[in-house]
């Protein structure tokens, strides 16, 4: 979206801790928006400095695995020191923070590659004030992709806190996409279950549980953020910096049961397969072992008139070796009879 004619050049100055302005470009920057008092968003170039806090939105993401964004967050950038100090960690403990109206955490994402999300998890860190709002990952994330193509599309954003519940639903909705293939799938296992095909049912079965674990164990971290700032008074912070954290919350307990529910469904097909291949394994065992039995008594037979010794029956006859066949036969014949009397064979 190109800039409105009433908006001279993007210039993105941020004031440092002694209050002079930082001219130069934001080093590390993947993006930035200029978002206006009418909440429609304007993007910003990312090699050119940024215009200075005023009565308009500016939210700059960057990449913290540029070191020269770490030096920039650590000297230029004016946030508590509370804030700064979760900005440059590595923490990927999920939480979140209201101090000196300002709001700042550290949250769960779904990383991006070329393919689209992925069911590793990364994290995104951001620092929310009423006029400026900083966020950055080490990985591409696919939540906070989705809200900057939200917001190129012309998405209004009414504030900061309305930016950041954005980013929270792309990334809800991003696991929702992933919980929808994945139910897919488990529907595709469970017909070929049912139609006896079970050729590589176990991996896929595991791989879909690992997935709901990871995907679970991120929607727990965030639940527990929400559900904290539910608690929380929040009267004091500008309306700008007041979350909807209960709206948040009932969607992401929503997600979530429905990603527990798949699970138990995924390791419910799993035991259901292992009951099949066991009951396919008893059945290998059960032919195997009625095939020794009948051939028991005609090895023995054999055995016996492998013999070298004297007085062996039939040795001088003519027709020895069928009545030896009709012997081993026989001895066959009865042991099949026995097999059927106790129950063995049906």
């Amino acid at each position: 979206m190109a800039l409105d004619s009433s908006y001279s050049a993007p210039r993105l100055v941020v004031p440092n801790d002694g209050g002079g302005p930082v001219a130069a470009a934001v080093p590390g920057l993947l993006w930035a928006f200029r978002i206006d008092a009418e909440g429609l968003p304007h993007p910003l170039a990312v090699n050119e400095a940024a215009p200075p806090p005023g009565p308009e939105l500016i939210w700059l993401h960057l990449n913290l695995a540029d070191a020269r964004a770490l030096q920039w967050l650590a000297a230029e950038l004016a946030i508590p020191a509370s804030a700064r100090t979760l900005l440059l960690s590595k923490d990927t403990y999920q939480q979140l923070h209201v101090a000196d109206d300002c709001v700042y955490g550290v949250i769960a994402d779904l990383l991006r590659d070329i393919d689209g999300a992925t069911e590793d998890a990364g994290h995104l860190r951001f620092v929310l004030q009423e006029r400026l709002v900083i966020s950055g990952r080490y990985g591409a994330l696919c939540g906070v992709d989705a809200a900057r193509r939200a917001l190129e599309a012309g998405r209004r954003i009414s504030s900061a806190a309305v930016l950041f519940e954005t980013i929270i639903d792309h990334v809800a909705s991003t696991m929702e996409a992933m919980a929808e293939r994945m139910g897919d799938q488990l529907d595709a296992i469970e017909e070929e279950l049912l139609s006896d095909d079970h050729a590589d049912l176990r991996k896929g079965l595991g791989q879909l549980r690992r997935t709901c674990v990871r995907l679970h164990r991120q929607l727990s971290g965030l639940q527990l953020v929400f559900h904290r700032l539910e608690q929380q008074d929040l009267s004091g912070l500008t309306p700008g910096l007041q979350i909807a954290a209960p709206k948040l919350a009932q969607r992401l307990d929503e997600l979530d049961r429905v990603i527990v529910e798949m699970r138990e469904r995924a390791r419910l097909l799993q035991e259901e397969l292992q009951l099949k291949m066991e009951e396919q394994g008893n059945n290998s065992l059960r032919v195997l072992s009625v095939l020794t039995a009948l051939l028991m008594p005609p090895t023995l037979v054999t055995g016996v008139f492998g013999m070298n010794t004297r007085a062996l029956p039939f040795a001088d006859s003519e027709a020895g070796f069928w009545w030896a066949a009709l012997l081993i036969a026989s001895a066959s014949c009865v042991a099949y009879v026995v097999l059927r009397r106790i129950g063995i064979i049906r």
